[in-house]
């Protein structure tokens, strides 16, 4: 397969032929406004902040909590990284601090509203299973039911970015 459908490789070869004919048509970018056209107004780490807690609380009030949330522009998709979680584990004195940290590439800053929603569900998730496994995914799908879904037409967003060699989705 063309190595511009990097982000797509688990899926099957007619998802990937299809997904080359709207590249190929100059279509995909179409496809993806008329699916995503809402966008967000969380456009720096304290609205990011409270968006994630309003999330966290909702679905998840018993776990551990968050003590940074922020934005990073140094999360890259290159990477392989659209958000982190990190677990930090350290001791002070006779006591055992820890801190859980979330980081969400800046690339969702002007991402559509559904985008930036399925990131932190994601990052969300890993609060309380560390592995994509299967509990990880029945949590995304409990928190938003129509994660799958979102994951792959991201997976088609960030294709398009990369195809069409431009910053956003516009």
């Amino acid at each position: 397969m063309a190595p511009h459908l990097k982000y797509l490789t688990a899926y099957p070869d007619t998802v990937q032929h299809q997904v080359l004919a709207l590249i190929e048509n100059k279509k995909l970018g179409d496809f993806l406004k008329q699916r995503h056209a809402d966008t967000h107004s969380i456009s720096n780490d304290r609205a990011l902040r409270e968006y994630v807690m309003a999330l966290k609380n909702r679905y998840m009030k018993s776990s551990p909590p968050l003590s940074k949330i922020m934005y990073d522009g140094k999360i890259h998709v290159i990477h392989n990284a659209l958000g982190t979680h990190s677990y930090v584990t350290r001791i002070q004195g006779s006591k055992l601090k820890s801190k859980n940290e979330i980081r969400i590439s800046s690339i969702f800053k002007n991402a559509p509203a559904a985008f930036l929603n399925m990131i932190v569900v994601h990052e969300l998730a890993h609060l309380k299973e560390k592995a994509h496994n299967k509990g990880f995914y029945q949590l995304c799908e409990h928190m938003l039911p129509e994660y799958h879904q979102l994951e792959f037409e991201m997976r088609l967003y960030l294709t398009h970015l990369e195809t069409e060699g431009i910053a956003q989705l516009t």
